[in-house]
């Protein structure tokens, strides 16, 4: 068998048919750890009516956990792109996925709103590793023509977690209580952890080479900071993360407040309103490259995709108006295909036009960013139900975050450029 080299930040080398093969193997790993990403983050939204009845918690209660868990994800974000980008392609995302297992499990041996608050910071911290680390893998082996489809197809299949965990979860919870089902979860992320080791073993991952200004660095922080581009990508992610992270700690609360549904029976409208986000996520990744091939710009086509994006959000506050719960379901569907229609093209566009050596650093602050709006909107909403003045106020702003967004990076990055591409030569 011929060797095989995966260079973190130049390409993918190696005769045509084995790479190829290689970066649908590496697409199909990336899948399956962005799926218990999803699914180690989603257990407490679902499990929350029967958690809360254990704890005794109120909505300001999960509110203040949610908002934790953004918290130490933004935090754990100003270190983890630096990580990634030191540790490479092979290491950091086992390294993560082991992390935030083992994070997810400690939910399942907390006893004290304490022990599980810690728990959650943990989880939050450890699935910084995710994005940066999914994104500098992706980004390294696909070009610009083919990575909006990996990136689509990737989160349109990491969104498989966000389908299933609603709709097993509850059976899971019957057999092993809510304690042993994150104990469960968790320990699926090891297996993961053994497949990787074992697919990429006889891989070799070069080291990429270093900038003029040292990541880690001062200098090098500076160099991030002072780009335009990443604070373009920032105010994007923060408008978008923040609907996200929204609908994912209280897409189920809302199913259950406004229309009655207990815990049982949520998992079909939220496998509904997810599956949106799988198809969003193929669509858009699928349409940007079609268009690309046509001969239309970058620039051109990231930016038309995000905008169609982000007119789809703008429905959102049409599911608090109806009486038929699928219609309802069908309307959060449409949302979650617009965010993630965006987020892939925001994913491409930090691969298309940063530096290898710093999509890592990009992404992360990027998710750092997010993380903090996410944080804020999702103690906001504990505030605003506690207060009584349920989803319209949430849905709302959600509506015209998109259009922001990228308002936003086009104000700051007005034409996309794209950097030298990997190259796939034989050895």
């Amino acid at each position: 068998m011929a060797e095989l080299v995966v260079e973190g930040d130049t390409g993918l080398t190696a005769p045509d048919s084995a790479a190829e093969r290689r970066r649908w193997w590496l697409l199909g790993l990336v899948i399956g750890a962005g799926i218990l990403n999803l699914v180690d983050r989603q257990v407490i939204a679902v499990l929350k009516p029967l958690i809360e009845v254990d704890l005794h918690w109120s909505d300001a209660d999960y509110g203040r956990l949610a908002s934790l868990f953004q918290f130490s994800a933004a935090l754990a974000y100003v270190g983890t792109g630096w990580i990634v980008d030191r540790l490479g392609v092979k290491w950091a995302t086992p390294a993560g996925v082991a992390a935030w297992s083992l994070a997810a499990m400690a939910h399942g041996w907390s006893m004290t709103m304490g022990q599980f608050s810690a728990a959650r910071m943990a989880l939050g911290a450890s699935e910084s590793m995710g994005t940066p680390s999914f994104v500098k893998t992706l980004g390294s082996v696909f070009s610009a023509r083919t990575r909006s489809v990996a990136f689509g197809v990737s989160n349109g299949a990491s969104s498989i977690g966000a389908i299933v965990t609603p709709l097993l979860l509850p059976l899971l919870a019957v057999s092993v209580g809510w304690r042993g089902s994150f104990v469960v979860v968790g320990a699926l992320g090891f297996v993961w952890v053994a497949a990787w080791l074992a697919i990429t073993r006889g891989v070799t991952f070069a080291r990429p080479a270093l900038s003029a200004a040292p990541r880690g660095t001062l200098a090098g922080l500076r160099t991030l900071l002072a780009n335009r581009g990443t604070w373009g990508i920032a105010g994007a992610k923060v408008m978008s993360d923040q609907v996200w992270w929204l609908l994912l700690f209280w897409a189920p609360d809302f199913f259950h407040r406004v229309y009655g549904i207990p815990v049982g029976k949520l998992g079909p409208p939220l496998a509904v309103a997810y599956m949106g986000s799988a198809v969003g996520s193929v669509v858009a990744g699928w349409a940007a490259a079609r268009l690309l091939a046509r001969g239309y710009s970058l620039n051109r086509v990231r930016k038309g995709v995000m905008l169609v994006s982000a007119l789809m959000v703008t429905t959102v506050p049409l599911a608090l108006y109806t009486h038929n719960l699928w219609v309802a379901a069908g309307r959060l569907a449409v949302t979650l295909a617009g965010h993630q229609g965006f987020s892939v093209s925001i994913f491409s566009i930090i691969a298309d036009i940063t530096p290898r050596e710093r999509v890592g650093s990009v992404t992360a602050f990027g998710a750092l960013c997010g993380n903090l709006a996410g944080m804020g909107i999702v103690f906001l909403a504990g505030q605003i139900l506690t207060a009584g003045l349920g989803y319209a106020p949430l849905l709302a702003i959600a509506a015209v975050s998109y259009l922001l967004g990228l308002a936003w990076l086009h104000l700051l990055i007005p034409r996309l450029r794209a950097v030298a591409e990997p190259q796939l030569t034989a050895v």
